[in-house]
């Protein structure tokens, strides 16, 4: 398949490739999309698909950790992986010259990875984790996703637990990489100064088993119960998040779901930080949020205070999302969140690493690939009454649960009863 912007096909040995040429650079962003996440773990292996993102870099068949980093050190260039729910990428940019070598570090960390040091690293991850429990602003995005998806596969921890990370065996790690890190199932996207059969015949160069396609996730959508939930520990401020069950990845609404996310918490003109932050000074973070998943997802906002100011806080949220769900949207404040839309939209896309992001985001998600001129006529079309009536499911009061960090779990108790927020409306 051919647009104007990329070029996608499915290669022989079963991997989709997508790239897209543009022009006046000298940079390739390249990336390897593994259809593996969190969710796809047993629950005894939580944290295995992240754990392998570690070990693909200590060591392959032909090249030791040192040498991987003296690699690409020697490019100028850059390295790196993430992992998340439902997907792994491995990505790394450098000049377009050094595309063979480049190429061929990556495929050799993801097809014979040595999991040397296994021990080391898994103690590098136990850190990682012991820094998100010390991070409470980052913490609790998990305990919301926990409540919220309770019981879903996508509620599972992206890092796992120093249970699971500490009992991981080199053979159950052996045995997930070769049943989810197929190279036939992989995604390979790259933009910048690229040429697309070139990078093909250089994939087809490489060994390729049958892959597994992608092997079908068993889906199901939460119940989405509202709960209040509190972790004790000890913090100087009460961090809360209040959510509930968002959109799924392909929904046409998740265009109104980005301009109400933008209006109601999303930029520095927002409800939320001009009311909570800058009128009256309350926090200093606060936001909200959105993710979307396969056939769900999670909405809602965080902020964080010290405890004297919990009630005031809750008070004025309380009355943010009263005015959301009963005011309709002015057509400045629509016009506002839209131009902040799509100013983000096309400032990211001038870099390469965001186009290939894009890219391959896309093909591994299964959704559409729109043009910024697309994107931008989504974002435009979104009318008032679609905000006030997507506004009045995702932030409906009975379907929002509370959860709190902090140390005085009696004061969040009492200014958090367990049905605060269905007195709204």
């Amino acid at each position: 398949m051919t647009t104007e912007e990329y070029r996608l096909e499915r290669l022989p040995t079963g991997q989709r490739l997508i790239t897209e040429k543009i022009e006046h650079v000298r940079s390739v962003s390249l990336g390897f999309w593994i259809p593996a996440g969190s969710r796809d773990e047993p629950a005894a292996l939580a944290g295995t698909t992240h754990f392998i993102e570690h070990l693909l870099f200590k060591g392959s068949a032909r090249y030791t950790a040192e040498e991987i980093a003296q690699v690409f050190d020697a490019l100028g260039g850059e390295l790196n992986a993430s992992t998340s729910r439902e997907y792994v990428v491995v990505y790394g940019r450098f000049l377009d010259e050094h595309l063979p070598v480049a190429l061929d570090v990556m495929t050799d960390m993801l097809l014979t990875p040595t999991f040397a040091d296994l021990d080391r690293e898994r103690e590098v991850v136990l850190e990682e984790i012991a820094m998100v429990e010390d991070s409470p602003q980052d913490l609790i995005h998990d305990v919301l996703a926990e409540v919220v998806l309770d019981g879903h596969p996508l509620a599972h921890p992206i890092l796992g637990t120093r249970e699971t990370i500490g009992q991981a065996r080199d053979e159950d790690i052996r045995a997930y990489h070769r049943k989810r890190f197929q190279f036939a199932d992989m995604v390979v996207a790259a933009a910048g100064s690229i040429e697309h059969d070139r990078l093909r015949e250089l994939l087809l160069e490489r060994p390729c088993q049958p892959g597994n396609g992608c092997q079908e996730r068993e889906l199901c959508v939460p119940s989405g119960e509202a709960r209040r939930h509190f972790l004790a520990k000890d913090t100087e401020q009460m961090h809360v998040c209040i959510g509930g069950l968002g959109l799924a990845r392909a929904d046409e609404r998740r265009f109104q779901l980005s301009v109400l996310d933008s209006l109601f918490g999303g930029c520095l003109s927002s409800r939320l930080f001009q009311e909570v932050r800058e009128k009256r000074g309350l926090v200093y973070s606060v936001y909200s949020f959105s993710a979307l998943y396969q056939e769900t997802g999670l909405t809602g906002l965080y902020f964080g205070c010290r405890p004297e100011r919990l009630e005031a806080v809750m008070e004025t949220v309380g009355r943010e999302l009263v005015r959301l769900l009963s005011e309709p949207v002015s057509e400045d404040e629509l016009k506002r969140a839209k131009e902040h839309l799509k100013g983000r939209m096309l400032l990211g896309l001038e870099s390469t690493s965001s186009r290939m992001t894009r890219l391959g985001k896309g093909v591994i998600t299964d959704t559409e690939i729109l043009s910024p001129d697309e994107l931008a006529q989504r974002i435009e079309a979104v009318t008032p009454e679609q905000v006030m009536e997507l506004a009045a499911q995702v932030y409906r009061p009975s379907g929002l649960s509370v959860v709190g960090i902090g140390a005085d779990e009696d004061l969040f108790t009492s200014v958090v009863p367990s049905d605060c927020l269905k007195g709204l409306m």
